[in-house]
């Protein structure tokens, strides 16, 4: 194995165990107790968390497509000056498709922070 995929091994294999174990947090809060208040706050925390790596993720993703279709757009111009309306319009369109990944995660973010439906397990 090429040190180059021994890292994306790695970190899909990352990314998985921090999945796996936000979302067990996710999942107990109908087994805790609704009066305990650190059970509210450890919940709390853990939404924020999974709101920031949902967000993070989305963003990472969102960046590396936008990137990747800026740069081939750049090649194909650079190797046929003539077509560069036809390229820079699919560019744009490719580049709006690849943002919205960002607006999904933003929303899954925001439903983890604002209207969280395991919450009520832990309001009383």
């Amino acid at each position: 194995m090429s040190h180059k995929s021994g890292r994306k091994f790695l970190t899909v294999l990352t990314s998985v165990v921090v999945v796996l174990l936000s979302s067990s947090l996710a999942f107990a809060a109908e087994a805790i107790p609704a009066g305990d208040s650190y059970a509210k706050a450890i919940f709390a925390v853990g939404a924020m968390i999974a709101a920031g790596i949902a967000i993070g993720v989305g963003a990472v993703g969102a960046g590396l497509g936008i990137g990747t279709a800026a740069s081939g757009a750049c090649s194909a111009v650079g190797r046929n000056p003539g077509v560069q309306g036809k390229i820079m319009m699919t560019m744009l369109v490719g580049m709006a498709m690849a943002e919205s990944i960002a607006i999904y995660a933003l929303v899954v973010s925001l439903v983890l922070l604002y209207a969280n439906p395991y919450m009520r397990y832990f309001l009383g």
